[in-house]
């Protein structure tokens, strides 16, 4: 439900249902023998335990997902600095409009993502979480608030590394503008200077996409898997 990809708002929630009972069965098969020992059916033990399991399912997709949304929101700033944010258009994982820009690098990340199997790594970690928390242990509020603490900081400074060149860019350029501006302000320079500014973000586009794609599919085990 949480999961990138699977949780995007052009997936049925049908789907997304019948993948989690798949997944559940599945699981349920390899992981009796660390589930069954623990089960009581008396329901003031069995409810609290099924609460705790599902939040700490939910904080293994929303840890994936924080990472896909801080690239959402650097694309969308690089997108607004090179000056390519015209008419929202379709978004690939929220309901909310997403520039053009943002939806092509958004969907490029989550193909990366699925292409070399990440999604396998957020079920590796769900089964692993047996090991690090069993059944008998409940959820724990402080730790998994300082494990999305640290997710969100994380990222939220790698996709600021990947977005340094734009953001470089931005400020070189509009400063450029600026002081063009002050020597001849009988030309509206900011009108006649965009289409260069644009065709100079998309040059830069070209070029940087595919390495900013890769550093940031290098990152994904580590900062939302690897803790």
């Amino acid at each position: 439900m949480l999961m990138p990809g699977l949780s995007s708002a052009r997936v049925s929630l049908h789907i997304r249902l019948f993948v989690a009972l798949a997944a559940t069965g599945g699981l349920l098969v390899h992981l009796w023998d660390q589930i069954a020992p623990f089960v009581d059916a008396r329901p003031g033990v069995l409810m609290p335990m099924i609460a705790s399991e599902l939040l700490i399912g939910g904080l293994i997709g929303l840890m994936a997902r924080l990472y896909i949304l801080a690239l959402m929101f650097i694309g969308s700033a690089i997108a607004m600095l090179i000056g390519f944010n015209g008419i929202g258009g379709s978004a690939i994982e929220e309901n909310e409009p997403q520039t053009a820009l943002a939806s092509i690098i958004s969907f490029s990340a989550l193909m990366l993502l699925f292409v070399f199997n990440f999604h396998h790594e957020v079920i590796r970690a769900l089964v692993a979480s047996y090991k690090v928390a069993p059944v008998n242990m409940l959820f724990n509020p402080q730790a998994a608030l300082v494990d999305v603490t640290d997710t969100l900081a994380e990222s939220f400074m790698v996709v600021l590394r990947l977005g340094s060149p734009f953001i470089a860019y931005a400020i070189l350029v509009n400063l450029t503008i600026g002081f063009v501006n002050k020597l001849t302000p009988q030309i509206p320079v900011y009108f006649i200077s965009l289409p260069f500014v644009v065709a100079g973000g998309l040059v830069l586009i070209y070029f940087g996409l595919g390495t900013m794609l890769s550093l940031f599919a290098d990152g994904f085990v580590d900062i939302t898997i690897g803790r």
